[in-house]
């Protein structure tokens, strides 16, 4: 980030110890994965290199975000709040873990009793996309009597691929009528079988966000 990008740092409204909270958020599906704090040397720090630091409230000393562990965070984007008093941190998280426990997230209990996290914690809220991916996984890992998506699983590629086509078809009438509604609905089953299909041949719904992310900016068609 160029040096005079950083002036929004004078708006911002540290407490009064001099600290911010920052939020960090998946790059690609939107999951929250931590929260800490942020004096603005971390942030300054975090902008000049590119991987997130943090302010240790414990130990009182700058925090690497994984400097020992490997499981640094790259930054991608940030944003701050109307009230400018918290920072919303994008970032790529090396080893898919930002929990101390090992979980990905440290937003893991929904429950009455906390649970230890680690790699076998529920993972983060996603996008409609990812939960929806999750189920199908969940599906194919651990089989469920009369589930339709069983059914389309257990028939392979010929019923899978047969139903995409009839899915296609069926978006690109709904898009020659021109029904919003309809272009909407037939969109949203085009996407789920897409998802059965990458399922059925083990491709993370992750691998597909990744390519379409790394397609930004990239040169144009011509």
């Amino acid at each position: 980030m160029p040096a005079a990008d950083v002036a929004f740092i004078d708006e911002l409204r540290f407490n009064d110890k001099g600290l911010i909270p920052a939020i960090a958020q998946d790059w690609l599906d939107g999951a929250i994965l931590m929260q800490a704090w942020m004096n603005r040397a971390a942030l300054e720090l975090t902008l000049s290199t590119g991987e997130v630091h943090y302010w240790s409230r414990s130990r009182q000393e700058m925090w690497h975000k994984g400097a020992t562990s490997g499981h640094i965070q790259r930054l991608k984007g940030f944003r701050y709040d109307c009230d400018a008093d918290v920072l919303l941190l994008t970032i790529e998280q090396a080893g898919d873990v930002a929990c101390h426990t090992g979980a990905r997230s440290c937003f893991y209990d929904d429950g009455p009793v906390p649970s230890q996290g680690g790699d076998e914690a529920a993972a983060p809220p996603a996008d409609a996309c990812t939960e929806l991916m999750r189920v199908i996984e969940d599906r194919r890992n651990c089989p469920e009597e009369g589930s339709y998506t069983n059914r389309l699983l257990e028939g392979g590629d010929n019923r899978i691929l047969k139903k995409i086509g009839e899915e296609s078809a069926e978006f690109v009438m709904a898009c020659k009528d021109n029904n919003a509604s309809e272009i909407a609905g037939e969109a949203a089953d085009l996407i789920f079988h897409l998802q059965v299909a990458l399922a059925h041949h083990n491709v993370s719904w992750r691998d597909v966000q990744t390519v379409l992310a790394n397609r930004r900016g990239a040169p144009r068609r011509s």
